[in-house]
């Protein structure tokens, strides 16, 4: 079945980083609108056109903490239907920051703050989001890419591809 294009703005893809730094605190932000407003959560945002879903994770740490991050792999999928109508979908990935002496730079248009904070901190704060709290309880056991260039026959024109299993 086809959909027109109205269908597909209803499809939403969006991604979320589970950050790590040396000491093995998090990277987490508080964000300022929708249903987390005031909530400790990832960092997270839609993927653009032409990034893959892993592009898309660093680039969103990086906007909204200026952390850079390095992906070690995909831990899983968020998947939801919004009010009987729209498809929200979010890959959710774990990283580690590439230096733990970066400084966050919060960007304060979509965030109240970013801060690394420990494990056990976020564990008793009652700000923290479900996911958070589903993470903690969860042992990390990311997908790292198993097939990071293009298929030999590339049929159907990819210039980037990517397999997670």
């Amino acid at each position: 079945m086809l959909l027109d294009k109205k269908d597909h703005m209803k499809v939403w893809l969006g991604v979320a980083g589970l950050v790590e730094n040396n000491n093995g605190d998090w990277l987490v932000v508080m964000k300022r609108y929708g249903g987390l407003d005031g909530k400790w959560s990832l960092p997270a945002g839609f993927v653009q056109p032409a990034e893959t879903v892993d592009q898309a994770a660093v680039r969103e740490i990086k906007e909204e903490t200026g952390i850079d991050a390095t992906i070690q792999g995909l831990i899983g999928l968020r998947t939801g239907v919004l009010k009987n109508d729209i498809s929200d979908n979010m890959a959710i990935f774990h990283l580690i920051a590439t230096d733990s002496l970066q400084p966050i730079i919060a960007q304060l248009d979509e965030l109240y703050e970013a801060c690394w904070m420990p494990p056990s901190s976020l564990k008793k704060d009652e700000r923290s989001s479900l996911i958070i709290l589903e993470l903690l309880e969860t042992q990390i056991n990311a997908r790292k890419s198993a097939l990071n260039n293009l298929e030999p026959d590339n049929i159907f024109g990819y210039t980037e591809y990517k397999l997670f299993f």
